[in-house]
């Protein structure tokens, strides 16, 4: 392979703590020799370059699926050639700077600034100032507005890319929904562009976005203005909150998510690129499938990646007979929201560990439902190696879970561990959030409670059976409620930090045993988060301002500093409460333009259900009528055209 010299001397990378994250060459990494030949000989290629960016360490992101997807899709196309970039940790930041050496890919090491497109996957808010870091050490241009016809187009993808209005004076492009189809068509469209200026007749980038506008899921942000107004400042009956405008005639007032309604013929890496080091999910991955067919308040997976589709058995045990061929991973993933709730998972088991039978390739599996647990199933899959249970009851009490809709009952719970300690587990970690809507200090001493009467039980089945028990070890963690956009709950407020602090205090103080562990999430971060989630674009100049005060990495807890951004938010006339509050049901809010297929009457409605303490049944026991069956595929489609079928039918039997 051609590639250029790492730009960096040896005594260099001997200075960092880990010079693998910076010189490539890793397995199934691609690098087209057609395109540094035509580098080599005219100084320019006809290749689109598109470097995939992660704001974060090389270890994080080579954990990220969407990565691996992505970088295949780009690359299978003949036309294009994607290499990879990642944030350089502070070490390898210094000495960029120091040296005016451009932040590089892995692949060829060529500057960021020398491609065409940057495509930047955002995953968590906390990142956005990784964004800025990438492209500034990059050498390109932070603000949209200030970059020109030969700097990179700067694009984003991902959970957070649905409300991207904090980070819109940055980006030019964002992408809403799956990425596989509507990166390449974004991506041959910029290919023109650049083709174009070598002809008599140039697109201008200006034209480049309008064009772009048109691709459905492509939203570009300079294309529109926002005006703010508060309630006390409009008359009864008119609209308050963020009020988007589309600046030119043909501009879309509504982007719609792009899904992928195929999985089985959809693109899918399995060769994908292996790091050189250990990284955080040192592991291959199968998708089993897309979408969630719970229905949990205060998530935002569950509903932004609406309609579920599942693949087929065949194909998936297929992939993983590939994946284990060729990465040499000795451990697989099943990877999707609720990987329990695939509809085949027992065949899929059986078959995956059929096919590793005496391969030392074991099955990984993320946090199970309680209600669909199977002691037979995880002896099944866990049979090569015996590991903890993960389990996320949510909440305390069942009022609560009743509240967020989590439709799992106590006797679930219970009966599920019951059969888990039976057959020999001994360590469960356990996931709740505290600040939850309508949380009163009853549920938070209920989980304590619920954890007691856990570590009861297993000393009670030793009792009973006459079994020596291993050491038990619990571990209860909790997370602080963050109310996301496209939420039931993205009305609601936040607790005050101070409530927070009290609420963990009660839970620790209660969770006083040998066997139980306690851990909590850092609070400080867990409100600037609230802030970026729910922001607007009044905050792009704060993020700016914060970026060039040196905070990044603030996904780092002991690189967060959250007095320097309280401090910042306030000399730009804002305060944390701007976006922690309670929003109102009828004010614009900042993501209203952008349309995830769930529609904002089902959210609201299942708000009151919250209130009222009333569950929604799961999309495979009922459809709701959240609007996702637009799309047409998947399995609320056929859920609701079964519904209406029968309807039909009862109508023409009355008649």
């Amino acid at each position: 392979m051609k590639t250029r010299p790492v730009p960096l001397s040896k005594s260099d990378l001997m200075k960092v703590e880990s010079p693998a994250r910076y010189v490539g060459g890793e397995f199934n990494a691609v690098i087209k020799e057609d395109m540094l030949e035509e580098l080599e000989k005219t100084g320019k290629t006809s290749y689109l370059r598109f470097a995939f960016c992660f704001p974060d360490i090389y270890e994080i992101g080579m954990s990220n699926l969407a990565l691996q997807i992505l970088y295949h899709v780009l690359n299978d196309d003949p036309h294009i050639a994607c290499e990879r970039a990642f944030s350089p940790w502070l070490d390898m930041d210094s000495i960029l700077r120091e040296k005016n050496i451009a932040l590089y890919s892995q692949e060829t090491k060529t500057p960021l600034c020398d491609f065409d497109v940057l495509g930047f996957t955002l995953g968590y808010e906390m990142c956005y100032t990784n964004v800025l870091q990438m492209m500034d050490l990059g050498k390109i241009p932070l603000l949209s507005k200030d970059r020109g016809e030969e700097d990179p187009l700067i694009c984003c993808g991902g959970p957070c890319a649905y409300n991207i209005e904090p980070m819109a004076d940055f980006f030019d492009i964002a992408m809403m929904g799956e990425g596989e189809e509507m990166i390449l068509e974004m991506s041959h469209m910029i290919r023109e562009y650049k083709l174009s200026k070598d002809t008599d007749h140039p697109i201008s980038r200006a034209q480049l976005l309008k064009n772009l506008d048109q691709i459905e899921g492509i939203y570009i942000p300079s294309l529109y203005e926002v005006t703010y107004r508060k309630k006390d400042e409009v008359k009864e009956g008119e609209p308050y909150g963020a009020l988007l405008h589309p600046l030119s005639e043909g501009v879309k007032t509504t982007i719609k998510k792009r899904i992928i309604t195929d999985l089985d013929t959809c693109s899918y890496p399995t060769a994908p690129v292996v790091s050189n080091l250990r990284v955080v999910h040192d592991r291959s991955y199968l998708e089993v499938f897309r979408g969630c067919i719970r229905g949990c308040r205060f998530c935002q997976a569950g509903f932004i990646y609406r309609p579920v589709r599942e693949k087929s058995v065949e194909v998936l045990c297929e992939q993983g007979r590939l994946l284990e061929k060729n990465t040499g991973y000795d451990e697989m993933g099943l990877l999707s929201l609720a990987t329990s709730d695939y509809t085949h998972f027992p065949e899929l088991a059986e078959n995956l560990l059929s096919t590793f039978e005496g391969h030392h390739t074991s099955l990984s599996l993320p946090s199970l439902r309680l209600d669909s647990f199977s002691l037979d199933l995880m002896e099944k899959v866990q049979s090569t190696r015996k590991s903890g249970l993960t389990f996320a009851p949510e909440a305390g009490t069942q009022r609560l879970r009743d509240v967020i809709n989590k439709n799992i009952k106590e006797e679930d719970i219970f009966s599920a561990l019951r059969l888990a300690f039976m057959g020999g587990w001994s360590t469960v970690k356990l996931y709740f959030m505290l600040g939850l809507p309508t949380e009163t200090d009853e549920d938070v001493l209920g989980i304590a409670d619920l954890a007691k009467r856990i570590e009861k039980l297993y000393f009670d089945i030793g009792r009973e059976t006459g079994r020596k028990m291993r050491r038990l070890d619990i571990t209860v963690s909790t997370s602080l409620f963050i109310p996301k956009p496209f939420t039931p709950f993205q009305w609601e407020k936040q607790d005050m930090k101070e409530e927070l602090i009290r609420k963990q205090r009660l839970l620790k103080d209660n969770l006083r045993s040998r066997n139980i562990r306690y851990a909590w999430h850092d609070f400080d971060s867990s409100v600037w988060e609230v802030v970026l989630a729910r922001g607007d674009r009044r905050l792009s100049p704060v993020l700016l301002e914060g970026y060039k005060s040196g905070l990044y990495f603030d996904a780092w807890d002991d690189h967060f500093q959250y007095g320097k951004w309280l401090e910042i938010l306030e000399k730009h006339g804002l305060s944390i409460e701007d976006f922690s509050r309670e929003f109102s049901e009828d004010e614009v809010l900042p993501w209203d333009h952008i349309s995830v297929g769930v529609s904002k009457k089902f959210l609201l409605s299942e708000r009151h259900q919250a209130y009222s303490e009333t569950t929604t049944p799961s999309c495979r026991e009922h459809c709701s009528g959240c609007g996702a069956a637009s799309f047409g595929v998947g399995e609320c489609f056929s859920k609701r055209n079964t519904m209406n079928t029968e309807k039909e039918d009862g109508k023409n039997a009355a008649e």
